[in-house]
């Protein structure tokens, strides 16, 4: 049985993962080994639990003790220890206002290689420099929804890991396989390079006129494909597009000359996902 403790002093150092920490701290609380990361919500948690994480501790609102969700995370949390207090007290601790009345501090697990998450895969996404973790979490939800069969991230990318990334992909980071290049692997040459290697042609998203239509059947019809997305702002740098076997722009109409990331990888991964 997962062991209570309903909280009476939030100075408790058993806190500091969950109110405490930054976002950066929690990723390297056990450097050199993965750290920590805070799933929110039963669904997530229960994801995340399917993908193998180890549960640390949990943190549940008083009222959402007995019902079935948070049973149903506690049966499966066996041993884990479990802090509780009402709403009032964990709202000012925590800074927001939790998903359904929990939330999970897991241990984080060591990241795949490229060539172990791209096994097997037909579409991959590729995120360059994308700092938003909102970003980053609708990305991989349109990824598991839409036909991704992998995500590979840059180093200079926001953490899929990130609290707020895993709340707004409703835990499909659990979900997806992915990894993040080590900042040694030099992106963007090394890193097509390795993709060329594993058979992918690689696929540049961006506002260039001489651009290849998103429907056009060469794209349909490659045998794996890459799809790179560039950050926020800029979107990809010269050198990517440059690298890439094809540039890909979304037609628009009404004189919208873009679209935020997000919604873009949406359309592309709905676009080249499709099997011929």
């Amino acid at each position: 049985m997962s062991e209570f403790q309903e909280i009476t002093d939030f100075d408790i150092p058993e806190l500091d993962v969950f109110g405490r920490l930054s976002e950066v701290q929690l990723l390297r609380y056990y450097e050199p080994q993965p750290g920590i990361f805070l799933a929110e919500s039963p669904k997530v948690i229960h994801r995340a639990l399917d993908a193998g994480y180890l549960p640390l501790s949990l943190l549940i609102e008083t009222r959402h003790l007995k019902g079935e969700p948070a049973q149903s995370v506690m049966a499966r949390c066996e041993g884990v220890p479990v802090y509780t207090a009402m709403l009032e007290e964990l709202s000012p601790f925590l800074g927001f206002k939790l998903t359904s009345g929990m939330i999970c501090a897991m241990r984080r697990s060591p990241l795949p290689t490229i060539e172990e998450v791209c096994q097997g895969a037909r579409r991959i996404a590729v995120l360059e420099e994308i700092i938003n973790p909102t970003n980053v979490g609708a990305i991989f939800r349109s990824a598991a929804a839409l036909n991704m069969d992998a995500v590979i991230l840059t180093s200079g990318c926001s953490d899929p890991l990130y609290r707020r990334a895993i709340r707004v992909g409703m835990g499909t980071v659990f979900q997806v396989p992915w990894t993040k290049l080590n900042k040694r692997v030099a992106w963007p040459r090394e890193g097509m390079e390795i993709l060329r290697e594993l058979g992918f042609q690689t696929v540049a998203m961006a506002l260039k006129d001489d651009s290849l239509s998103i429907s056009d059947r060469r794209l349909r019809e490659a045998e794996k494909l890459a799809v790179v997305l560039g950050t926020e702002g800029e979107g990809l740098v010269a050198e990517t597009i440059a690298d890439c076997d094809y540039t890909v722009r979304i037609p628009m109409s009404h004189g919208v000359d873009s679209l935020n990331v997000a919604a873009a990888s949406a359309v592309a991964f709905w676009e080249l996902g499709q099997e011929v």
